[in-house]
């Protein structure tokens, strides 16, 4: 895969909804060269280790090149008249309903676009939602119900102009690094600026945030409803405020009548002093921006969540001004672009309603649609219901891995498996899912793509193309058009390039719009391919011009209800589940480095050096009365399924609940998907799952061998009981464990196949085995095995693949893992700059460093890309030295 030549070009990162602008310039072979766009809004030039490292997921690897039919090598021709013929069977038959699609926030907006246009308005069913229902579909709804519509009315500049940014289920630091540096940077200029951090773990926006309030997982809406009621009867509401654009407040007061602090914090755990500094300091800053993410949407009471944090915005008039507003933060790079498309099974482009008469005739006469879809469809958990029930007959999936992020991916499975036809849009030649797929279609990846995405604060931005994509692989808009031109509809999507459907849609926003809609780009309704190729960053709404700063909604007041008012919503707090005997609550969520199901961020080796494998956060005094130790092996399981992750016993989760994260999966572990253990349920107006909520037992397993393994080439993982896999540089490492007794090193050699010309095995008297192959003066393999788990610098052994290896070399190196880990430089923690916990440690203790400036003075950490501050901030707040920076 070559790159195009062409000078720098200016596109944007794949991973999380800040947006943030990438500059790639191409080089001489297929080395590209990326760094933070200096001119973009989002981001200004700064990029976080995940956007840092795009150029190691950039490569051919893995892909799959080529269309396929129940698992033969298939022309694109014959494919799509494959799908043609299936989808017209099933309609015929069954009708439109027996068709769905699950499309993805990796799509691009021209993407979202065809596919809804396709499906809506000429098969003629709603039966398409995106992966973002799993993400922000609480939010969607909580505005709708607020606002009138899905409209975001914060802005990124409102994190630096505000006086206090209150971050709810939100990990700001980790999720979206980029977005909490700019917030810090704004408190280094602006002391007086605080960060109150809601949050039932303690992670690494704890570490930097003023206060941490570790409330009860699910009570965040008995949080903000005891605000609400503490806000009005201490006289800090805005009535004039109130009564010119608001309606509903006397429900709500009637429902909050009984939360005072007493029983907030009997709802909640937090105690009372705790609970009303927070509402004092809420109620003294004039300029408040409440920021939510995951912990908010994912809850089976996520759309009360998300209200009960906007009744405190709108009870105090703190919305549509600078430094104000409820702010909901996105989770993937276009999970916006797919709310506005109509990505979403209730909605339809340009947010307008499903189930809206007018909305439908209007966008049913633009489209000159044959077979409007009337009604909402099935949403992502009702809709793998119905793939279960056998009510789906064929269902398309485009650039999502189901089979690892939906709940219960156990049941997932047993779904792919009935469906009579499952089609799978995909980079890669091999997830979880694509084993269940009948035919698989080669789609663009990120650097081949060209189209548009919009970000968390309404800011579209081109995403380029700087790679020649391979030969058989297309667009995802293309080949959903390919198979709208085989049923026939051919001149409705006969479109030459991307700037074609950007236009379309840009027109239909403006349709009979006046205002009435939020979303309105419809000054771009004639653009031409030369100024689409140069389109810079712009803001909705650009109705009579384009806006390279945002636009602030709700300034005037006025809103998209009927009576253009904001609406009140009474909420009502989730009552919190009983637990069983011995069982743990289950907190799930993103680790700092990795992405998703790891289908990109797998292949950067960098990435791997910050979590290499699964795990499970447990508080001390649960694992010990299980018996737990920090690297010990557990089972976690439940009625729904069963994993395995590596221990770390912490107290940043509270007591009786664990946390593992959500991204290990087939390619890279055996037993590690913890959507194995998440149930269906879903709040009952968003339709959201509840990812985040869950009860589970742990127990302890016993292995007689654990094991590490750095690699060039892949190795069997048949002989091991557990495994996980992750990517280094040179090669692949492995940790590994096994139930089978191994006497001699021999017998251990058994476990690897002996990979180079030389091999050295040998068994310490500590009863630790070594094997070591070599080609050469190149290290090949390298296995470490103990009877308990191995204590072994990882990094520098898995540096050893690149390093040139004399017969000098290979006693250093073996003496090295017999005296076990005198090479650690500790648990890296800076990346960018190769800094492990045990240098920071020297610089605190022998260097007298007491704050983020002095440790990045004295070694680096922190003073790139900034992701790992938290874990300096932590590291020295462990050795009391923290000080204000």
């Amino acid at each position: 895969m070559q790159p195009i030549k062409t000078p720098t070009i200016n596109t944007t990162c794949p991973y999380c909804g800040v947006g943030c602008g990438v500059t790639v310039t191409p080089g001489n072979s297929s080395e590209v060269t990326i760094a933070g766009d200096q001119t973009h809004p989002a981001n200004r030039g700064n990029l976080c280790l995940k956007g840092q490292t795009l150029t190691e997921t950039v490569s051919a690897g893995n892909r799959l090149l080529y269309p396929t039919a129940f698992g033969e090598k298939s022309s694109w021709d014959n494919a799509l008249s494959l799908i043609a013929k299936r989808f017209s069977a099933c309609i015929e038959q069954y009708g439109p309903e027996s068709i769905a699609f699950y499309v993805s926030g990796q799509l691009l907006t021209e993407d979202y676009y065809v596919v809804n246009k396709f499906v809506k308005g000429y098969l003629g069913t709603a039966n398409i939602d995106t992966n973002s229902r799993l993400c922000m579909a609480s939010s969607v709804a909580g505005h709708k119900r607020a606002f009138g519509a899905d409209t975001v009315p914060g802005c990124y500049e409102d994190l630096e102009t505000a006086d206090l940014i209150v971050l709810v289920g939100s990990n700001l630091a980790w999720c979206h690094p980029v977005l909490f540096n700019r917030i810090e940077t704004a408190r280094q200029t602006r002391p007086a600026l605080k960060v109150i951090n809601i949050d039932p773990r303690s992670t690494a926006t704890a570490n930097l945030a003023d206060s941490h309030l570790n409330i009860r997982p699910d009570s965040d809406t008995a949080l903000f409803n005891g605000l609400l009621h503490w806000l009005v009867q201490n006289e800090c509401a805005d009535h004039h405020y109130i009564e010119t654009a608001t309606s509903g407040l006397e429900h709500v007061l009637e429902a909050v009548q009984s939360m005072d602090v007493k029983t907030v914090a009997l709802l909640t755990g937090l105690n009372e002093a705790q609970i009303a500094l927070f509402y004092r300091q809420f109620a003294a800053c004039e300029r408040v921006v409440t920021v939510y993410s995951q912990g908010v949407n994912q809850s089976s009471g996520g759309t009360d969540k998300v209200n009960s944090i906007i009744n405190c915005h709108l009870v105090t008039g703190r919305i549509g001004k600078p430094g104000c507003g409820p702010f909901s933060i996105t989770g993937q790079p276009n999970a916006m672009g797919g709310r506005e498309t109509g990505g979403l099974a209730n909605t339809l482009t340009c947010h307008m309603e499903l189930d809206n008469p007018t909305h439908r005739e209007l966008v049913q006469t633009y489209w000159q649609s044959p077979h409007m879809a009337n009604s909402p469809g099935l949403t992502a958990v009702d809709l793998f219901n119905a793939v279960h029930d056998r009510r789906i007959k064929a269902l398309w999936i485009m650039a999502t891995n189901p089979m690892v992020s939906m709940p219960d991916s156990n049941f997932v499975a047993e779904a792919l498996n009935r469906c009579d036809f499952v089609i799978q849009s995909d980079v890669v030649v091999d997830n979880d899912t694509s084993a269940y797929a009948h035919v698989r279609l080669p789609a663009h990846a990120w650097g081949e793509k060209d189209g548009t995405v919009t970000n968390s604060e309404r800011c579209i931005s081109r995403q380029r193309r700087f790679l020649a994509p391979p030969a058989q692989t297309r667009a995802d808009w293309q080949a959903v058009a390919g198979v709208a031109a085989k049923l026939g509809y051919g001149s409705s999507f006969n479109y030459q390039s991307p700037h074609e459907i950007f236009a379309e849609y840009a027109e239909l926003s403006g349709v009979k719009n006046n205002g009435s809609r939020d979303f309105d780009i419809s000054i771009y309704r004639n653009i031409c391919a030369d100024r689409y190729e140069n389109l810079n960053p712009f803001y909705w709404p650009a109705v009579e011009q384009s806006h390279d700063k945002p636009v602030r909604f709700f300034a005037d007041g006025n809103f998209f209800t009927n009576d253009n008012r904001a609406r009140f919503i009474v909420t009502q707090p989730l009552q919190q589940p009983g637990v069983a005997q011995g069982m743990l609550s289950l907190n799930t969520g993103r680790t700092r480095d990795q992405w998703h199901t790891m289908t990109r961020t797998g292949s950067a080796h960098t990435l791997a050096n910050h979590t290499a494998e699964p795990y499970m956060e447990i508080q001390s005094a649960d694992a010990e009365a299980r018996q737990l130790a920090t690297a010990d092996l557990v089972n976690i399981h439940n009625d729904n399924g069963e994993c395995t992750v590596r221990v770390i016993v912490s107290d940043t989760v509270t007591p009786g609940s664990i946390f593992i994260p959500m991204h290990w999966c087939a390619p890279f572990t055996g037993n590690g998907k913890v959507n194995a253990l998440t149930q269906r349920i879903t709040d009952p107006v968003s339709r959201q799952p509840a990812l985040k909520s869950g009860l589970v037992f742990v127990e302890k397993l016993n292995f007689s061998h654990y094991g590490f393994i750095v690699t060039r080439h892949t190795v069997d993982t048949t002989p091991f009981d557990y495994y996980a896999k992750a990517r280094c540089n040179g090669g692949w490492r492995y940790e590994f464990a096994v139930k089978q007794q191994y006497e001699t090193a021999t017998d251990a050699r058994a476990l690897l196949q002996s990979i180079g010309d030389e091999v050295v095995v040998l068994k310490t008297s500590s009863g630790r085995y070594g094997h070591f192959s070599f080609t050469g003066q190149s290290l090949q393999t390298a296995m470490i095995m103990d009877n308990s788990p191995v204590v072994a610098s990882r990094n520098w052994l898995a540096g050893q693949l690149t390093e040139v290896h004399t017969l000098d070399n290979r006693n250093r190196l073996l003496a090295a893992i017999q005296s076990h880990d005198q090479h650690s430089s500790g648990e890296l923690i800076c990346h960018c700059m190769g800094v492990g916990s045990k240098q920071i440690d020297k610089c605190i203790k022998q260097q007298g460093c007491r704050t983020l400036f002095d440790v990045g003075k004295a070694t680096g950490a922190g003073t790139n890309c900034g992701s790992c501050r938290s874990e300096i901030a932590a590291i020295l707040k462990n050795a009391n030295t923290l000080q204000p920076v």
